[in-house]
């Protein structure tokens, strides 16, 4: 990971209190213009960010893996859904599909990824930032500054607009 990108998370997670709190205070202010504030600084931020030169998320954590995933992915991968789930996943705690390990099994030295055209949906939204409704996944918006170097980035750039 570019130096650069990792201290935007060393930052992050320095100040992990500070985005929590802050972030907590915007789940207060349902609706207003937030989704846009975050829609425009998202756009912003990946002008700048390189994901295939970070590939942090793909590193260290799994995007859960809904049923149709396994499904697309298994007949890409020309297996069954079965074997998928043998190979590569593992019920969490919260009863998802989740891979066995990290780095991915699917993320290449290039850090591009092996299944990218039917990747799970959580990787194709992850990380989030554009979401309609922001407001209700602020917790998870905390959680991806600390592995994202985008979030961390559109939270620090909210932050100074607040």
């Amino acid at each position: 990971m570019e130096s650069t990108y990792q201290d935007k998370l060393n930052l992050s997670r320095k100040d992990r209190k500070g985005n929590q709190n802050f972030l907590k205070s915007l789940k207060k202010k349902k609706g207003g213009n937030l989704d846009q504030e975050f829609h425009e600084l998202h756009e912003e931020v990946f002008e700048e960010v390189d994901c295939l030169k970070c590939a942090n998320c793909c590193k260290t954590t799994s995007p859960i893996f809904k049923m149709k995933d396994i499904e697309r992915i298994s007949k890409f991968l020309r297996i069954k859904p079965v074997k998928f789930i043998e190979t590569y996943l593992h019920l969490d705690s919260d009863g998802d599909y989740v891979l066995n390990s990290s780095p991915c099994a699917f993320l290449n030295e290039d850090n591009t990824c092996m299944v990218y055209e039917v990747r799970p949906k959580a990787c194709a939204e992850y990380p989030h930032t554009d979401r309609k409704k922001i407001h209700e996944i602020l917790d998870l918006t905390q959680k991806n500054t600390l592995v994202c170097p985008a979030v961390a980035e559109i939270v620090k750039r909210m932050r100074e607009r607040v």
